[in-house]
């Protein structure tokens, strides 16, 4: 089968299509064909090991996939062959098959096109565990996305509108605000030609904001953060930017705030039944037309570097998807 190779650490540069045996599956587990490939930031990151997870060299990228059982494995009955499923698989997803635990499967609705069902999972599922579960939004709260033009960002957008909550959108394009908008965003905020602070500041009429969603890091975090609401929610998600802010803690004594972390990888893993409600949840909102994700990009399976790099840099607007 071809598959995207990553042979040496390094950018997606460093990364070749190959040709690797085809995978069996092992006991509980299923092989899927896969038909569609999410790119996510994680895929940048453990690329150049600097991801929270290493696998050993070499390895195949690519976190999450919709794809069709085609081999079961020892003691699997469902998903049953010729199923159409979704699957955070972690590695393995930048090729025309992979291998995952059964249980991890999601079966996805006919009318749920490959490429959303692809770029689904990852995204709206930290969204909805960093908004529901760790950041108890609440209706009527100001919901802060920083990021807001990205897959998580957007998603974020749009799971908040539906919370009920006031939505300011801040990126840095006027482009992928525009995208914001449509998404349901109340306010938006170019932080590359404004002042993130003092825009807050106004928008908010000096309260803060209740709930501050941080995929992004870097130089974002502390103005943020001092835009914060008293007893508001400062969420962890990640470090686009590049850079792991350092934060002095009097600004959370101050406002009598909490910096919580979100890990959505690790939350699947440790409480499986509470992430399957979860994952049903989104699933029911986006067959309900509540949630329309935005797939702004498709590439082939030799261009898949190609889509890394121009998520790293920050070129995508909602999600990149690769069709092996």
């Amino acid at each position: 089968m071809k598959a995207i190779v990553c042979a040496e650490w390094g950018g997606p540069d460093k990364l070749h299509l190959g040709e690797l045996s085809l995978p069996m599956p092992a006991r509980g587990e299923v092989r899927l064909r896969v038909l569609a490939a999410g790119v996510n930031f994680p895929d940048a990151l453990i690329i150049q090991k600097k991801y929270q997870l290493q696998p050993a060299l070499p390895f195949v990228p690519g976190t999450e996939v919709a794809g069709v059982v085609d081999a079961l494995g020892e003691g699997v009955t469902q998903p049953a062959m010729g199923a159409r499923v979704v699957a955070f698989v972690g590695t393995g997803g930048f090729a025309e098959y992979v291998c995952t635990p059964a249980i991890t499967t999601v079966p996805v609705l006919a009318e749920v096109p490959n490429d959303v069902a692809a770029g689904f999972t990852l995204t709206y599922a930290t969204s909805h565990h960093a908004l529901f579960d760790r950041g108890a939004i609440k209706r009527g709260e100001t919901l802060l996305v920083l990021g807001a033009g990205g897959g998580v960002g957007l998603a974020a957008v749009e799971l908040g509108k539906l919370a009920g909550a006031r939505v300011i959108a801040a990126a840095s394009t006027d482009e992928k605000l525009a995208a914001c908008h449509a998404a349901g965003a109340d306010a938006l905020v170019n932080y590359s030609t404004l002042d993130l602070r003092e825009a807050l500041k106004t928008l908010t009429g000096g309260k803060g904001c209740d709930v501050i969603y941080d995929p992004v890091g870097g130089g974002y975090t502390e103005p943020a953060l001092r835009s914060i609401a008293w007893r508001g929610r400062f969420l962890v998600v990640g470090f686009a930017n590049g850079g792991i802010p350092s934060i002095a803690l009097n600004l959370l004594l101050l406002k009598g705030a909490s910096m919580i972390g979100v890990f959505w990888g690790d939350f699947a893993k440790r409480e499986p039944a509470a992430n399957a409600k979860m994952i049903a949840e989104l699933f029911g909102w986006l067959a309900a037309g509540k949630l329309k994700p935005l797939i702004s990009k498709a590439y082939a399976l030799a261009d898949a570097p190609r889509a890394i790099d121009d998520l790293l840099h920050r070129r995508a607007i909602g999600k990149l998807i690769v069709r092996p």
